[in-house]
């Protein structure tokens, strides 16, 4: 009991250095795993695909949440607030979860689809992954003040103004998410490949011509 207040006092004390740090981790274990430096239970192409569904629905839920939580805020319903956004955190770290085990796992999707669907499909997907990056440390700067200040505390804190940024960085995040996930999983195709995000972002296009070609 000793040790957990003495984090709360710090976490309240130096938010910044909190974030700062989990952030750091959280980068860490996601590069870690899509280079095979942290150890991911294989899955099959079926478990890959179920995956893929979860998250979206995952993904789906949490953007509803968030802006369930803008309004609740706008209407002073704090309560509400507070329960919709740690909800809405609860599901991205599940998503995380799941999406570090369904690439380190299993396998990536490079889309598959007509020239100019594929450059705009590429095109939001490159928004969606440097939106997912650059939330992390907002979200949690914003999740961090809320846990460790009252709402009345708050109100002198970067928080209004943090979560001003995490919801609308987040929320277009998940959007561009779930639009990419439809046109890759149900409007046009994908085929197999073992590279990481960011080597299919940088190299999906040359993918898709060499097929093509």
């Amino acid at each position: 009991m000793a040790i957990s207040e003495d984090v709360r006092r710090y976490t309240r004390a130096h938010p910044r250095h909190v974030t700062a740090v989990v952030s750091v981790i959280g980068y860490a274990v996601v590069i870690g795993a899509f280079a095979g430096m942290v150890p991911v239970p294989e899955i099959e192409a079926a478990t890959v695909q179920l995956f893929s569904d979860l998250i979206a629905v995952i993904n789906t839920t949490a953007l509803l949440l968030l802006v369930a939580g803008w309004r609740f805020i706008k209407r002073g319903e704090i309560r509400k607030h507070r329960a919709a956004m740690l909800t809405a955190f609860g599901l991205i770290m599940l998503f995380l979860v799941l999406y570090v085990w369904k690439v380190g796992g299993g396998f990536e999707k490079a889309f598959v689809g007509p020239t100019l669907v594929t450059y705009v499909y590429w095109a939001l997907l490159a928004v969606h992954i440097l939106l997912s990056v650059v939330s992390v440390p907002v979200v949690l700067h914003a999740v961090i003040l809320g846990l460790t200040h009252s709402p009345a505390e708050l109100r002198d804190t970067v928080h209004p103004r943090v979560g001003r940024v995490a919801v609308a960085t987040w929320t277009l995040s998940l959007f561009l998410g779930v639009v990419t996930y439809i046109l890759l999983n149900h409007i046009y195709d994908w085929e197999r490949v073992r590279l990481s995000t960011a080597a299919i972002l940088v190299f999906g296009p040359a993918i898709w011509r060499r097929r093509v070609l």
